[in-house]
Order: C-alpha cells, then structure tokens, then sequence
C-alpha cells in the first residue's frame, strides 16, 4: 500500500480543482443539466470505490448560488467531504456544453472565466484551506487544475504540497491539456514543469502529452519522467491498452472492450479512480490498470459523466 500515510493511517486523499455546471445537448436539441469537471468526476468514482475509512475530500471554490448549493448537495449524498469547499459571496460556477457526435465523440464549449474557483488560493480565506491540507496523505489535480488557479494560485499551492510530499504524503497528477485554458503551449509547458517533478505518479493521456511537449513517442515519454524521478507513469491511450512504468519495469495493460460506446466523457477520470483506488489499497500496477479499464469501460456505455450508482461495475 505505497499511498498510505507513514504511520499507517486511513488514507486522506484531497482532490484539487474544479465543477461546473454541465449541459449535455440531446439529438432533439434539447439539453439536460447535470454537473461534472474532471477532478470531480475522479472524486466521486474514487469514493464510490473507496473503504468507508478513507477520507475523500473535494478542494475548490463556489459561489453562494442555486447551482453550487446543488453541487454541494450533490456530493454530500456521493460520501465527499466538502470542508475544503470555499463558497464565495457574489461568485458562480463555470460552466460547459457537451455535444456527442454519431461515434461517441465529444466536443466541449466552455463559459468558465469569472468561475470562482479562479480565486481558490488567492481569496481571503484561502489560508485556511492551505493549512488544513497539511493533514492529508494522498493530493490529486489536472493540468485543468493548473490552469484555472493560474501562476498565483500555484504560488501559493505548490509550496504546501511540496512540504506535505516531503512529510511523506504522495502527490498524483492527469495531465489533461486543453489547450484553449492557456495562453500558448510554451506558457502551458513551462507551468506544467513546475509541478512535475515533485510527482509520485502521472496519469498521461498520450495525445494530450504529445501535443504539450511534442514527444515523438512513448518511450521518450517515459524517458523524460524518469529522468525527473516520477516512479510511476500510466500512459492512456484510449480505446488501446495503457502502458505503465513502475519502479523501472513497464507493462501493458488491455482495455476493456465495449460493444457500443455513447459517451467518452470522464472515461479518462474515471480510469484513473479505478487505478488509484486499487493502487491505494494495495493492488499491483497491472490490477489496478485492469480495475481503471474496467471502470472507464462501463462508464462510456452511458451518457455524462457520472453515471448512476446502481450501474457501477461490481
């Protein structure tokens, strides 16, 4: 179990990032609301995976509207602890559009830019937050996570998850580069290097990386992160099997097959639940890949990205 804390502890995991509010568009044209952000999507996997002693806590800023009132309500009823939710007066979530095309495909159009977890870090209240991560074991984010703080609240972040990694608490990332978040893909590299080679374990979606640091291919990939020290990288690569490099030895892993898919939306979040989850509790690189296929496999079978509980793999 390499992701408990030193003494042996319940694993405290805090997921940092943000939710918006979510529009799936129908074929009718019609559009069903529901709420969704890839960090979330991975939170609430991970607690519907996790031992009831594992404290999963979700890390971010709303506002004090109807819709972050629902969220929050929302992931109450999912078991997510919401003391790190920072509900600021006069803000709103961000939020986006889905829509599907004939293969499951997505395409995204975002309203995000006043969105209150912009100022999650920066805010008044923001050092009690910051504090109180000093107590967790395990801190997840996204490439969406760096570019929706922005450089001043990673300022503020990177310091304490940095100590909290050098007491012996573990540090994962999904690299989920989109590249209209940021300024030019120069701006987005240099931003993503300040936090990688503090990593224990990256989550690369291999088109994502490619288009970031223009790696010709796999194996400069894992070239780079070991030469950074990152001791286990997981490469995505959808529909294909993953590629995991663990403590110098890599293996491949197939995906599930699926006989219709609907809707990719979080399948790379909700793998990442099932692998860390499994890893979490103790499960090999090649089980806890099986266990995220396994997960992601069921979840593109229907549309959004959470789907209900009562559909949940087994």
């Amino acid at each position: 179990m390499i992701f408990i804390t030193p003494t042996g502890a319940p694993a405290r995991i805090a997921l940092i990032g943000e939710c918006m509010i979510e529009l799936q568009q129908r074929s009718d044209g019609q559009l069903r609301q529901s709420f969704g952000g890839d960090t979330l999507n991975t939170a609430v996997y991970l607690r519907r995976l996790a031992p009831a002693k594992w404290q999963v806590s979700y890390v971010t800023a709303l506002g004090d509207d109807s819709f972050s009132d629902a969220m929050c309500a929302a992931w109450a009823d999912e078991g997510i602890d919401l003391s790190l939710v920072q509900r600021l007066p006069g803000r709103l979530p961000g939020l986006y559009c889905i829509q599907t095309d004939a293969h499951g495909e997505r395409r995204f159009l975002y309203w995000r830019n006043e969105a209150a977890v912009r100022e999650c870090f920066t805010n008044t209240s923001a050092a009690q937050v910051l504090t109180a991560l000093d107590d967790y074991s395990v801190f997840y984010l996204s490439g969406i996570t760096l570019a929706v703080l922005g450089e001043a609240g990673l300022d503020r972040l990177l310091p304490r998850l940095i100590a909290a990694r050098a007491r012996g608490a573990k540090l994962v990332f999904d690299n989920n580069y989109r590249p209209r978040l940021w300024r030019d893909r120069q701006h987005a590299a240099d931003v993503y290097q300040r936090l990688l080679p503090h990593l224990d374990m990256a989550f690369l979606t291999l088109d994502d990386e490619q288009a970031l640091f223009e790696d010709a291919d796999v194996e400069s990939i894992f070239n780079r992160y070991r030469q950074m020290g990152v001791n286990e990288v997981v490469i995505k690569r959808g529909a294909q099997s993953c590629l995991v490099q663990h403590e110098g030895a890599l293996h491949e892993i197939a995906a599930t097959k699926v006989a219709k898919v609907v809707d990719t939306t979080a399948a790379g979040d909700s793998f990442n639940a099932g692998y860390l989850a499994s890893r979490l509790d103790g499960g090999t690189p090649q089980h806890a890949a099986a266990e995220g296929h396994r997960l992601a496999g069921r979840v593109i079978q229907y549309p959004g990205a959470l789907i209900a509980r009562e559909v949940m793999p087994d």
